[in-house]
């Protein structure tokens, strides 16, 4: 078994403690107890999802047992592998976090009741159950399975885990969509209740809006997505072109401050297993995690910078912690207290969210380099880029687009900078150049594969698909890039589906200009990866499309369009339409005259439409298969070889019926 960092695997005892302490806190209800152990009231508006979290958070206690006993019994060879392994190293303390975060929230949540004050608090609450839930799944999401020797019991219940939190954030995300602002107290009661009593397959139609974070399946990845994993780099080096923890502390002084009684005031500790302490006013009142990014709201209160944009774009125009009106939704960085973060992680050693220490950024080699003065120059970019001057503003995003093109280091500086949330609202812009620059900054800036979960909660979808729809040409052409870079996470390619992305792509696909049909081709392929995409693509025209292509005189999209094909035809949808198109004819012909590549797609797709399926399979043959086939098997590449081999014994096994 490898391990992370050193110390890494010192925290899963802290893990399982934390775990422990949860369940017994809130196990009793969890578990059918009416013991008042059990600390979540009987009436509580929140009561069952409370439950729900602390019986998925217990299900985790057997991964990290587990883990900490293979550390154990591996730790010498822990410590003779952690220096390979630093992408793996943060996983347990990430964790650490995030369940710290549920814990405060649980602490509030299980006692909440609806008064006359409390309609806010109660959907800040629902938002904070969206953010954890979501937090919680993205993280199991990413554990590190190849450097976590754990067997596959354990790992089967790690992933139904996941996989109830993904439902879970598309609830709460219903939830949301459903709570006007001027709801009363009891139409709140009601709607939080009769959401909880729905069922999944409800809310898949109810809720397909994608700034709500949907995860509704575990998607297995295709082999064809395997073989073209590198075409992500070769698409990102072409596209970056240049200009023409929490703590043990109660939330209820920021959301019911009438319970405060019994928390704790000043510094917010964990006072669990040694857990560094951390001052509470670092901690985002929504997100219940350390702040990267503190913004300050027109009320005066701070939060982290995603979180509070996103609370604005879910139609929320009230502070969380005060719940007063916002009377502007100006989002003015903390300067202050994001230095007073960054010294504080210094000084004890603590892991910065931001990637950054003290205006140092680690490099890939584990050294350090001075930066201050790069994020200075940036941070004082991206306050220009909601400047009321126009001119500075363009002058801004041009900036922004030309830094995040030459460097990964300008990447993370950008983001870390607050830039991703202020770009996503210049996608609106009615200037073509602002709008051009904005999407293009934003597709850069995707290449770091951390900046891709930043961009989506900042809800950046809807904008880059209206870019889709109505920009320039340039624009369009960058938002399909866009949408293909964030597209490889599973969990993406439902929202992007379900966001409307797949006419217009497949408009651009037909009557884009050449870089423009090369990118909306990229995107559509890996989104049609995903089986509801393909019924949705196939609804929306794409095999006319695809079969214009395939017998365009020009040849310039055939490589292309039979790739797409080759995920779709899996699809019994795509199927008839491939055959209705009078596509048949048109593969056979590329058996022949195609390239070695275009030999081998065609004929592997022939084989999808003819097994099971005696009819193509004789239509097959009376259009001449037979001969192309048998050359075919004789010369084509190895896939090809067989695909044709198959094909000729299927023919064969029908003419002896």
């Amino acid at each position: 078994m490898a391990g992370g960092e050193a110390g890494d695997e010192d925290r899963t005892p802290e893990l399982l403690g934390l775990v422990h302490d949860i369940v017994a806190m809130y196990g009793g209800a969890a578990c059918g107890s009416s013991s008042p152990s059990s600390a979540i009231v009987a009436d509580a508006v929140f009561k069952k999802d409370c439950i729900d979290l602390v019986r998925r958070i217990s299900h985790l206690s057997h991964l990290f047992e587990e883990v900490r006993d293979l550390n154990a019994a591996n730790s010498a060879e822990l410590d003779a592998s952690t220096s390979s392994n630093c992408s793996a190293s943060s996983w347990s303390s990430d964790l650490m976090f995030a369940l710290q975060s549920a814990k405060r929230l649980l602490s509030v949540a299980s006692n909440f009741h609806f008064n006359c004050t409390s309609d806010e608090a109660a959907k800040t609450i629902v938002f904070q159950f969206q953010c954890v839930t979501w937090k919680l799944e993205k993280l199991l999401s990413r554990l590190p399975y190849d450097h976590l020797d754990i067997s596959e019991e354990v790992r089967e219940q790690v992933e139904l885990v996941r996989t109830q939190l993904g439902r879970a954030t598309e609830r709460y995300g219903f939830m949301i969509s459903n709570m006007s602002p001027c709801d009363t107290s009891q139409q709140l009661a009601e709607n939080i209740s009769q959401v909880n009593g729905k069922s999944r397959n409800q809310l898949r139609k109810q809720n397909s809006c994608p700034e709500y974070l949907l995860k509704l399946d575990n998607i297995p990845k295709s082999n064809v997505e395997k073989r073209c994993s590198t075409c992500q780099t070769s698409l990102h080096l072409e596209r970056t072109r240049s200009i023409p923890v929490s703590s043990e502390a109660s939330l209820s002084n920021v959301i019911h401050p009438e319970s405060q009684e019994t928390s704790e005031k000043g510094l917010a500790r964990v006072k669990t297993h040694q857990t560094t302490v951390i001052p509470e006013d670092f901690l985002c009142p929504i997100s219940l995690e350390l702040m990267r990014d503190p913004v300050i709201v027109a009320t005066g209160q701070t939060y982290e910078r995603s979180y509070i944009q996103r609370w604005i774009a879910c139609g929320n125009k009230t502070c969380p912690k005060t719940r007063q009106k916002l009377e502007n939704l100006n989002l003015t960085p903390n300067y202050v207290l994001r230095n007073l973060i960054n010294q504080w992680c210094t000084d004890n050693n603590f892991e910065h969210p931001r990637g950054l220490t003290h205006g140092k950024l680690k490099q890939s080699d584990g050294s350090f380099r001075d930066v201050t003065g790069d994020m200075a120059t940036i941070e004082a970019l991206v306050s220009k880029l909601s400047s009321h001057s126009i001119e500075d503003c363009k002058a801004a995003v041009t900036e922004i687009r030309s830094l995040s093109r030459r460097s990964t280091d300008n990447r993370i500086l950008i983001a870390e900078a607050g830039a991703i949330p202020v770009l996503v609202n210049l996608l609106t812009s009615e200037d073509v150049l602002t709008q051009e620059n904005a999407v293009t900054s934003i597709l850069n800036l995707s290449i770091y594969e951390n900046n891709k979960g930043l961009i989506m909660l900042a809800g950046a979808i809807p904008s880059i698909v209206q870019v889709l729809r109505v920009g320039s040409m340039e624009a369009r052409e960058n938002a399909a890039a866009t949408l293909f870079s964030l597209s490889f996470p599973d969990e993406n390619k439902i929202i992007i589906g379900s966001s409307g992305a797949l006419p217009p792509l497949i408009e651009l696909l037909q009557n884009g200009s050449p870089r423009g049909k090369k990118d909306a081709a990229s995107a559509l392929f890996y989104l049609c990866i995903n089986e509801g995409n393909k019924g949705k693509a196939i609804r929306s025209g794409i095999i006319p499309a695809l079969l214009k292509k395939l017998t365009d005189s020009r040849k310039s999209m055939v490589d292309e369009a039979l790739t797409i094909m080759s995920v779709l035809v899996s699809h019994h949808g795509a199927k008839a339409a491939i055959v209705n198109a009078g596509t048949m004819p048109v593969l056979i012909g590329l058996l022949s005259t195609g390239l070695p590549r275009q030999k081998e797609n065609a004929a592997g797709i022939l084989f999808s439409l003819c097994k099971r399926d005696s009819n193509n399979l004789a239509c097959l043959s009376t259009l001449g298969g037979v001969k192309p086939l048998t050359e075919l098997a004789l010369s084509g590449t190895e896939r090809a070889k067989r695909k044709a081999t198959s094909l000729l014994e299927l023919i064969r096994k029908s003419q002896e019926l």
